[in-house]
């Protein structure tokens, strides 16, 4: 997923005869069938399903044929583990470019960031979890996600961009034009409306965490518990619950990939190393 374009090529068929009816983009969807089909196969895959076209783009940006950025939408829900998975993938694509030296490589935008600023509701209730007994944040209408799309499309386009700031606090403060942000190679998001109808729009990979409910369950509440939510887990759990249907779950319909949000977190790592390895094989 990687624009490599920039890259100056060693060897640009290395892995082929020049006489062979095969060109590097084709040899590229070859190998990446196979990784996602032996993947698929094994015994706690991380991946549960994906669209066979989604092979075509990710060849497209590695054979540098597209050359301009790619933006990645991770969406799931609450405790499926979208936010670590967001990580390591951020981790593993910076080491990348680290060790060969590749600048501007990945840009993270916050979807939880674009939570509207509610702080005057929350000091005339007196407190967050007074204002949040009224107040609905788990719909995508708590989010201004039109903003958000317009910030990535910036991205894309190569233009800098201020992004908001959202304090998680309890204060529903929103600091607007807090953060800047410069265009790189690839642009990632993810939270629990990132592919919803109001932004999908603006990425060219969009993945989906899934996630089984005693699993999920068993994390939330381990989250609550940390985070001394008491007697009011149940409600809050029960309304995600209820919202994900609605809102979360059908996202998985427009996916290109679906993820187990259950699989070794080592794994999804060794996944993307073996396609960055793709780029090492032909252009390093």
């Amino acid at each position: 997923m990687l624009n490599i374009s920039n890259i100056k090529s060693k060897s640009p068929l290395k892995s082929q005869n020049v006489t062979q009816p095969i060109s590097i983009i084709d040899s590229i969807e070859r190998y990446l069938t196979n990784i996602f089909e032996n993947e698929i196969a094994q015994e706690g895959s991380i991946l549960v399903s994906y669209n066979p076209f989604v092979i075509k783009k990710i060849a497209g940006y590695l054979s540098g044929k597209i050359k301009m950025p790619a933006s990645i939408g991770i969406a799931g829900e609450t405790a499926s583990g979208k936010s670590t998975i967001t990580m390591d993938l951020i981790d593993t694509i910076e080491s990348f470019a680290t060790e060969f030296n590749i600048e501007d490589v990945i840009t993270r935008v916050n979807t939880d960031d674009y939570y509207y600023d509610r702080s005057e509701m929350v000091k005339a209730a007196g407190s967050f979890a007074e204002f949040a007994k009224n107040y609905d944040l788990d719909v995508p209408q708590a989010l201004e996600l039109e903003l958000m799309s317009r910030h990535i499309k910036e991205l894309l386009s190569g233009k800098s961009t201020y992004l908001p700031k959202y304090d998680m606090s309890g204060t529903a403060i929103r600091h607007d034009n807090y953060t800047l942000a410069k265009p790189s190679k690839v642009i990632i998001s993810e939270g629990l409306f990132t592919l919803t109808e109001k932004v999908r729009d603006a990425f060219d990979f969009k993945i989906y965490v899934d996630i089984a409910e005693d699993i999920k369950k068993e994390r939330f509440y381990i989250r609550a518990k940390e985070r001394g939510l008491g007697d009011s887990a149940d409600h809050i759990y029960e309304n995600a619950n209820e919202k994900a249907e609605v809102h979360i779950r059908p996202c998985k319909a427009k996916a290109d990939i679906v993820l187990s949000g259950a699989a070794d977190r080592i794994k999804y790592k060794n996944f993307l190393n073996k396609i960055i390895g793709i780029v090492q094989e032909l252009y390093l």
